[in-house]
């Protein structure tokens, strides 16, 4: 029997997601393991690989398509084996035009009918959409019946087991709230009675019939734009939406302040060159100073003075998360965009072990195939444009981190020292802060024992 591949949900945030290029083409033996597909998910690409083995059968929707989370994508089973997609709820491939449905018996054969699941310790096939309403809900998703294939649950089978509200396809769902449209009122026209897509939009043309008959009118008669000369628009791709979206949540919903101070890096550039050979010889691995600032940012906010630079926000900015680990988001700049791979607990790390670490995610992020939780449950993240010249700056918070340490460019520097003038390189560091939580002297006691930690860094291989 046919298994849906479905477009999977990495992220809380996710809502859609790119498909990039296909690795397999209909018809080809795929491994469970095997690489389907190359994606953009919120901020960065990613490879989707098989879960199943066996041929896949049919690809629903082809490269450049952009789908929502949960919907399937192509169909995987044995070989010979044929499926019907016009059956099912999902959209056809970007590049074919939409047909409306016929009303005719559907083919119940393509879409199983709900297969219930064994209540022992067996495998329960359930699509992640479904697994997280099944653990929000506190409903044993062993107990809940399938309509995917081979019994797979899906999203919406868990709300219906619920409270048995309307079946619908998570598209017509999302175009039902949007025009106000109760489901409870419609009768589908899909494979037992759900609701479609179409479904929807027929009853949005009823309810408003005088609106639809002009649309295509009105249409016809609106010429299309000129750009003037030397004008292009380009779509904004998904890194670029999540990015957006991300950001003016961070700057509209956070009060800040930015905290600006100067590092004596002559310490810290004499120890790198006595490791640099040592930790080469172990890892294989260069040792930068980025390794170095985000080792010694760990061990400054694992002190417990400065256990709110290490927290966040949650339950509607009632409630306060400490951390008692430090996972450390480190900002990647790629081509379109940025990403913040995570160092996960990088208080337990030597340097050695935390340059390992960091070189891993961001290699992997640059070469986007950074998995979903290599991206998630930063505790406190740092971003680097000194390499760029850059003097000072103000980094926007990464959402829910608490503050956000900005790394900018050491400069050669005329300071006093002991009444005399000397030439010393001096870095600028920039600490951004959630004044929510943290307030202005807490921030510069962070920055200072930083600062002497950075000044005198013999510590940091203890």
């Amino acid at each position: 029997m046919a298994v849906e591949i479905i477009m999977p949900k990495l992220g809380v945030d996710m809502q859609e997601g790119e498909i990039i290029e296909w690795k397999k083409q209909e018809g080809d033996l795929v491994n469970e393991g095997d690489v389907l597909l190359e994606m953009m998910s919120d901020k960065t690409s990613m490879e989707l690989e098989a879960e199943d083995s066996g041929v896949l059968l049919k690809i629903v929707h082809g490269n450049g398509a952009t789908v929502p989370v949960t919907e399937v994508i192509a169909y995987l089973g044995a070989e010979g084996e044929s499926v019907d997609v016009a059956t099912s709820s999902t959209p056809a491939p970007a590049s074919a035009p939409e047909v409306a449905p016929i009303a005719t018996e559907p083919v119940v054969a393509a879409t199983p009918a709900p297969v219930a699941k064994p209540q022992g310790g067996g495998k329960v096939r359930a699509t992640p959409a479904a697994r997280k309403v099944a653990k929000d809900l506190g409903i044993d998703l062993g107990l809940v019946p399938g309509t995917g294939a081979n019994g797979r649950v899906h999203k919406s089978d868990v709300e219906d087991f619920k409270g048995a509200a309307p079946k619908a396809s998570p598209l017509a769902r999302r175009i039902a709230a949007d025009k106000g449209i109760n489901l409870e009122d419609l009768v589908g026209t899909g494979v037992n009675g759900k609701i479609l897509k179409e479904d929807v939009l027929a009853a949005v043309a009823a309810s408003q019939p005088a609106a639809v008959e002009e649309a295509p009118t009105k249409a016809a008669e609106k010429p299309a734009k000129e750009l003037p000369e030397g004008v292009e628009i380009i779509k904004m791709s998904p890194m670029r939406k999540a990015i957006s979206k991300g950001m003016v949540n961070s700057y509209l919903t956070a009060p800040t302040f930015t905290l600006n101070y100067d590092i004596d890096m002559t310490n810290l550039m004499a120890l790198r060159k006595q490791v640099l050979e040592p930790i080469m010889n172990k890892t294989g691995l260069k040792v930068t100073f980025t390794d170095l600032i985000g080792l010694a940012v760990t061990r400054t906010l694992m002190k417990e003075e400065h256990r709110y630079m290490n927290a966040s926000l949650i339950n509607d900015a009632q409630e306060i998360e400490l951390h008692k680990f430090v996972n450390l988001g480190i900002a990647v700049g790629l081509d379109d965009g940025l990403v913040v791979p995570v160092v996960h607990g990088a208080d337990k790390m030597s340097l050695s072990e935390f340059v390992v670490a960091s070189k891993d995610v961001i290699k992997k992020a640059q070469s986007g195939k950074l998995k979903g939780a290599e991206m998630s449950g930063s505790t406190f993240s740092i971003t680097n444009l000194g390499m760029f010249g850059t003097k000072t700056f103000n980094p926007i918070i990464n959402q829910p981190n608490s503050a956000i340490l900005g790394v900018a460019s050491t400069v050669q520097t005329p300071v006093v020292i002991d009444g005399e003038i000397k030439i010393r390189p001096i870095m600028a560091l920039c600490l951004t802060i959630d004044h929510r939580i943290i307030d202005g002297m807490n921030g510069a006691k962070f920055m200072v024992d930083l600062k002497n930690l950075l000044e005198n860094p013999l510590e940091l291989l203890i």
